[in-house]
């Protein structure tokens, strides 16, 4: 009995597959939550705030995106988060006001703007689906509508199994009469 090579049939198909983690953020993402700042938790007093703030070691921010929120129910007056930013600047690459999953979508939707979906004309497209890394639902979404308008076919998952997203209807070519 001969033996056959091994035939890599996924890398012989034609696929192209985007892997949306390579548009994920550089740079760390640190928290910092209000909640953690407050009386109780829930009351902001302006003085011991302000104290606070002033006392916070900045420099842990260093080269890192920070995101400002506060996860109780707390009446946050818009100052709070403009002080907690003007801290924060000499230090963070990049200051958000929202929830890191706020921020990520955010972040996601700024780095696929640039994303040239006419380089995968007539290309069959996998996006990855598998993450190690919090990739928002809205970033598939918008690599997605970017891909469609030029893309043979669209599919979600991993080469070896995938979810057909789109297919481009097949265009008749009939001869002249």
């Amino acid at each position: 009995m001969e033996d056959k090579p091994l035939v890599n049939r996924v890398a012989n198909s034609g696929l192209v597959t985007l892997n949306l983690e390579e548009f994920f953020p550089r740079e760390e993402l640190a928290l910092f939550d209000l909640k953690d700042h407050l009386f109780q938790g829930l009351i902001l007093r302006e003085k011991e705030f302000r104290e606070t703030v002033k006392g916070h070691d900045w420099s842990q921010y260093q080269g890192k995106n920070l995101a400002i929120y506060c996860s109780t129910d707390a009446i946050i007056p818009v100052w709070a988060y403009m002080l907690v930013a003007a801290s924060a600047r000499p230090f963070a690459v990049r200051i958000f006001q929202g929830t890191p999953d706020e921020f990520y979508k955010v972040a996601f939707q700024e780095a696929l703007a640039g994303f040239d979906g006419s380089a995968y004309e007539q290309q069959r497209i996998v996006i990855k689906g598998c993450s190690n890394k919090p990739v928002p639902p809205s970033a598939y979404v918008e690599l997605t509508t970017r891909l469609q308008p030029y893309a043979q076919s669209i599919m979600y998952g991993e080469p070896c199994s995938t979810v057909p997203i789109f297919k481009r209807p097949r265009v008749i070519e009939r001869p002249p009469e």
